[in-house]
């Protein structure tokens, strides 16, 4: 199957379905018109074999109570150690209904109200959030930028911070939303060995390790130094963004620490939440099995647009900077040198006609910066490109 014979299969038309991303664009920027390139979710079907196990469990009929069978272990402990060299033990795995709350979790099994949580910003707002909504002091350290489009650790603040405010726990993205960075292990191990030094608890998002552009690895942090930090880590993944599955509430927390997994266990049944969602048991363990190529396909089409994206922008606005993208489908692009910070908004909506994510929503220095979505449909790529150069060709 090419490029074009997946989008004449996978690709839909979401309007009037209940999508979050596009149809709520009237309440949530006032115009129900807009390109959305905001939520970060497909416009593709899942695979076909994923479609058909779904199928297959609802014509059972009974949506009781379920376990989790070994299968679904073995198919996710096979991706793991494929595509990662990461086996993952069953013990090893709890379940959440999304990353989010896993995060949330997290914080209250690991931490202490009042005490000091750590993010790299810009980073998924979501973060900032759960620390704060949770009564705990968050801590934001800012990436590097280099004006030019990357971004990159700054390990001496990451320390002096961490000393400075007695921080307990890092909430680590990676790969990066909304920074596009593909951490390299070099740059893991940096961070981890100072979180190490000082008894910081690392949770890691690793939601996007599938979602990797040509030239780049992801590397699971329970991996770097051949496990070497594992004992102080927690890693939080989930199918949902590689195979399009986000609503079925479905995700996985990995830790490898037998204490810390007490630890756990004690909260998780506290708040009795311990039970997990049938169908998107059925619909993951189909996609580790099956679904390899259909997300290749995704891929394929993600580093077009972006590769589209950059070029066009380059070419017909060279003042907007497009960040690199080396993982996840997400793109910060930086408009500030052609639009006043207090125009941004009305820039974006009612000239440009998108919907988007704005900068400061990940980090307040970041007003002026957008995030766009590139796991769609190309057309959309194309009408943003000459939406945004007719905008600031005004």
């Amino acid at each position: 199957m090419n490029k074009q014979e997946f989008l004449d299969e996978y690709l839909v038309d979401r309007h009037n379905t209940n999508s979050m991303k596009w149809d709520t664009l009237k309440d949530t920027y006032g115009d129900s018109n807009l390109i959305s390139m905001w939520i970060a979710d497909t416009e593709f079907k899942p695979a076909q074999r994923v479609t058909d196990a779904m199928i297959q469990r609802v014509l059972h009929g009974p949506m009781g109570y379920s376990i989790v069978p070994d299968s679904y272990y073995k198919a996710f402990s096979d991706w793991m150690e494929i595509r990662y060299n990461f086996p993952i033990k069953k013990d090893w795995i709890r379940f959440s209904t999304g990353v989010v709350t896993g995060i949330a979790y997290c914080v209250n099994a690991f931490t202490q109200v009042g005490e000091s949580i750590m993010i790299l910003s810009p980073v998924y707002y979501p973060f900032a959030d759960v620390i704060k909504k949770n009564r705990r002091n968050l801590v934001e350290v800012d990436l590097n930028y280099d004006n030019k489009g990357h971004f990159s650790m700054n390990y001496d603040n990451i320390e002096k911070t961490i000393v400075d405010n007695d921080v307990k726990m890092f909430l680590q993205c990676s790969p990066h939303n909304p920074a596009g960075r593909v951490w390299t292990e070099d740059e893991l191990a940096k961070v981890l060995e100072i979180c190490k030094k000082h008894n910081v608890l690392v949770v890691s998002d690793e939601i996007h390790q599938d979602l990797v552009l040509s030239g780049h690895k992801f590397i699971p942090s329970a991996t770097v130094a051949n496990g070497k930090y594992r004992d102080n880590l927690v890693t939080l993944n989930s199918g949902s963004k590689s195979f399009n599955l986000a609503a079925l509430n479905h995700s996985h927390i990995i830790i490898t620490n037998q204490k810390l997994m007490e630890q756990y266990d004690q909260l998780a049944h506290a708040i009795n939440r311990t039970e997990v969602d049938e169908m998107g048991v059925v619909a993951t363990e189909a996609a580790y099995r099956y679904a390899s190529s259909w997300l290749a396909h995704v891929l394929e089409i993600v580093e077009d647009n972006y590769n589209y994206l950059k070029k066009e922008l380059r070419n017909r606005a060279p003042k907007i900077t497009v960040c690199d993208l080396e993982g996840t489908y997400l793109v910060m692009i930086d408009l500030r040198k052609y639009v006043a910070l207090d125009e941004v908004h009305d820039f974006v909506v009612k000239k440009c006609h998108l919907a988007v994510d704005y900068g400061e929503q990940f980090g307040e220095k970041y007003l002026g910066f957008v995030r766009l979505n590139m796991a769609t449909d190309p057309r959309y790529v194309k009408a943003a490109v000459d939406n945004i150069v007719s905008a600031v060709a005004e």
